[in-house]
């Protein structure tokens, strides 16, 4: 295994979900449609993930463990500046599936988060938004009555969870901007 590897892609993902906890935690998170903030920590990780998987290939658990894998999928994940990468992933990620050096669960995010982001209904359900009511919904899915099914196979929550979760996350959300700005 690549400690070093390894330990680069827990630090990339930290620094993710850092920035985006404080902006959670300031409130300013949905300010904006894209915080700048976000966008910048992004950009930076972008840049480096293109090199470690052009190098290496999909990072899988015998490179940089089960952590690592996670890590870099993340990354990947948030690299919605540049949707041509996230889609050459796809297959890399699938391979490294199909190898037993990935977790399905991460395909169904990121091939969720490609079909969303150009306008067609997703397949897992793990992609969400928030309506006018501040109520959580999944966004539309190819075959609703199949869901449960598909994501059980890949390892994630039953999707009520996952949208019960999501609703959690933007209550505080919006908790905070209100303590935040009086």
């Amino acid at each position: 295994m690549n400690q070093q590897l390894k330990n680069e892609l827990q630090l990339m993902q930290q620094e993710d979900q850092r920035a985006l906890q404080e902006l959670i935690d300031s409130g300013e998170l949905g300010t904006t449609e894209y915080h700048p903030r976000m966008k910048a920590v992004h950009e930076k990780k972008n840049t480096r993930i293109k090199e470690i998987i052009s190098h290496y290939g999909w990072p899988g658990f015998s490179l940089v463990g089960k952590e690592g894998s996670k890590a870099a999928w993340l990354v990947v994940q948030h690299a919605v500046l540049d949707t041509d990468f996230m889609g050459k992933c796809l297959p890399l990620l699938q391979d490294a599936i199909n190898q037993g050096e990935a977790e399905g669960w991460c395909l169904a995010y990121l091939q969720d988060r490609m079909l969303t982001m150009s306008g067609k209904p997703q397949i897992y359900g793990t992609q969400h938004d928030i309506d006018e009511n501040g109520i959580a919904h999944p966004l539309p899915i190819e075959e609703p009555e199949k869901v449960e099914t598909i994501r059980k196979k890949v390892g994630l929550e039953p999707l009520s969870d996952a949208t019960r979760r999501i609703q959690e996350r933007h209550n505080l959300t919006v908790a905070n901007r209100r303590e935040n700005n009086g």
